[in-house]
């Protein structure tokens, strides 16, 4: 039996979204809606389902990134930017997620990971070569990777090829929030 180009795409889909159940699952009911469409041959409906899939499959991946960001440090907060998803769609796509931490004297952090877009494959040459980095500008090195700081403020590694994270604010303090990161667990954010 050969598959249609659309159920191969359904399958691999529902495949990377792992068990669960329709009516609880926004990704697995869109992928059913675009099926039932398909079948009857309205592809303006299928590919608005399959657009809805791709929406929630995004949104998952982003809370699957935020998942990854540390807790705020006593005394600090936490606030998840959602806005971010929108945005990325004029970069080429994928998926981010940033958090801004902010002290009780009002100091900020802000930790912004990209996946699986053009900007991470634009910085890719640059942060994988450590000479390139060091041309760039002082590295420092937590929990085994090396982050370009830049001007004291920023701190951007490639995670695996393929999650740019950066942190911005002061030095210090955005350093001791990336140490906190399990940066193994950020790079495979959505694998099994």
């Amino acid at each position: 039996m050969r598959l249609a180009p659309f159920a191969l795409f359904a399958a691999a889909l529902l495949a990377a979204t792992g068990p669960a159940r329709a009516e609880e699952d926004p990704i697995t009911t869109a992928i059913s809606a675009a099926d039932a469409a398909y079948g009857a041959g309205d592809l303006k409906t299928t590919a608005t389902e399959l657009a809805n899939a791709s929406r929630a499959l995004s949104a998952r991946q982003r809370a699957l990134l935020l998942a990854r960001f540390p807790p705020a440090p006593e005394g600090w907060t936490r606030e998840d930017t959602t806005e971010m998803v929108e945005g990325l769609a004029m970069m080429g796509g994928g998926v981010g997620a940033e958090a801004t931490y902010t002290d009780a004297a009002g100091m900020t952090v802000t930790l912004s990971a990209f996946a699986d877009n053009l900007m991470v494959q634009s910085f890719a040459p640059i942060l994988a070569d450590a000479q390139m980095m060091a041309m760039m500008g002082k590295t420092v090195t937590i929990n085994g990777v090396a982050f370009l700081e830049q001007d004291g403020l920023n701190a951007v590694a490639l995670l695996n090829d393929r999650v740019l994270l950066q942190a911005s604010g002061e030095a210090a303090q955005a350093q001791a929030l990336l140490a906190q990161i399990d940066l193994a667990a950020l790079a495979g954010f959505d694998a099994r």
